[in-house]
């Protein structure tokens, strides 16, 4: 029995505009887009869809920057650098 390959959750792709590209795919050019909400092809303003050279290009996800979980971590680690707290609270009874 073969297995299946698992299905990934925010798989992406952008339309790549061939040879000629038109206006449509030109706008679409670095954008990502869920593989559920991409476009069909030919574009539905493509001027010219029965010699259309539009493809897609595959993304594992969405994001194409780094991810804000990297930031969390560095942002982590720059505060634990040194104790600025004075060892009594600011009430008097402390």
């Amino acid at each position: 029995m073969a297995t299946k390959t698992p299905r990934l959750r925010y798989h992406a792709v952008s339309v790549v505009g061939g040879s000629g590209a038109c206006e449509a795919a030109k706008l679409l050019k670095d954008v990502r887009l869920l593989s559920v909400d991409a476009p069909r092809l030919p574009l539905r303003n493509c001027e010219h869809p029965d010699t259309c050279n539009c493809r897609y290009r595959k993304y594992d996800d969405r994001r194409a920057g780094q991810r804000r979980e990297d930031a969390r971590v560095r942002i982590g680690v720059a505060q634990t650098t040194t104790e600025r707290r004075r060892s009594f609270g600011r009430r008097e009874t402390d």
